[in-house]
């Protein structure tokens, strides 16, 4: 069932991108209705997947890398509802649906079984860094793919081309208040969920180097973007830059990591 429900939701995250793209094959209105409703089954599908495999293996259930990586791409498909919905927009599912597409496949053939196997508090404690981090990683997500959105709109209008992007693409001053606010929800998301992470290791002595090294990296990157954008007033193309970038590394480095990393169960 498991298996099943995640190839329902990557099926429909895909066909969300599909529908999305409709406006460049021909000219018809954004269909933002239908393509919400696409990545809704696939929500409910998906969230039912890991609804099950959390009753299955307890609370514990994410510390797997399987189990990461779907949990990656359900945050992410959210993400993309409620920025889709709240913009009435549907292009940064373009980007967007194909990424929680992917991490939802790579988590279902990896293997959705747990690394560990804590008890109590202490699997709840880790949950809550697990979900937290998740939420601040899709927020960083989501504020890179409005960031590159941006950056490749501006070069069409720049152009005078006035093609297809320019037409369909949400304006310029949207794009920049989705990285503006994503950018601030990562912030926060990643912050709260690497100090649980850190009590965490310090009240059980357990400390992984690759993951502090992956995870103060990413938590930088979203930092520096926030809090340039919030202190010292940066612009939407420097905004978009940074945030295009700095999410580019932080994938990098997590892929340098998995490929040298000894734990192949564990997301790091």
């Amino acid at each position: 069932m498991i298996a099943i429900a995640h190839f329902i939701a990557v099926t429909f995250y895909l066909g969300a991108a599909a529908v999305a793209a409709l406006p460049f094959a021909r000219r018809v209105r954004a269909p933002v209705a239908w393509v919400v409703a696409s990545l809704l089954v696939g929500l409910v599908a998906h969230g039912t997947a890991l609804a099950v495999l959390t009753s299955r293996e307890g609370a514990a259930s994410l510390t797997g890398l399987g189990p990461a990586l779907s949990f990656a791409g359900l945050v992410l498909a959210i993400s993309l509802v409620i920025v889709e919905t709240l913009a009435h927009e549907v292009s940064l599912a373009l980007v967007a649906a194909p990424l929680a597409a992917l991490a939802t496949m790579a988590g279902n053939l990896t293997g959705l079984r747990p690394f560990l196997e804590p008890q109590g508090m202490r699997a709840v404690w880790l949950a809550m860094h697990i979900v937290l981090s998740f939420i601040g990683i899709a927020a960083y997500a989501t504020a890179a793919a409005a960031g590159l959105m941006y950056l490749v709109a501006r070069r069409e209008l720049k152009s005078a081309k006035f093609g297809a992007v320019f037409r369909f693409f949400p304006p310029l001053d949207t794009l920049d208040k989705v990285n503006h606010v994503s950018s601030i929800a990562g912030f926060l998301g990643l912050t709260l969920g690497l100090a649980l992470a850190g009590v965490y290791s310090v009240a059980y002595n357990k400390m992984v180097l690759p993951q502090i090294i992956w995870g103060m990296g990413a938590w930088v990157g979203i930092s520096a973007l926030a809090l340039g954008r919030l202190l010292r007033g940066w612009q939407a193309k420097r905004a978009a830059w940074m945030s295009t970038l700095t999410f580019a590394s932080v994938l990098a480095l997590y892929i340098v990591f998995r490929v040298v990393s000894l734990n192949r169960g564990q997301f790091l």
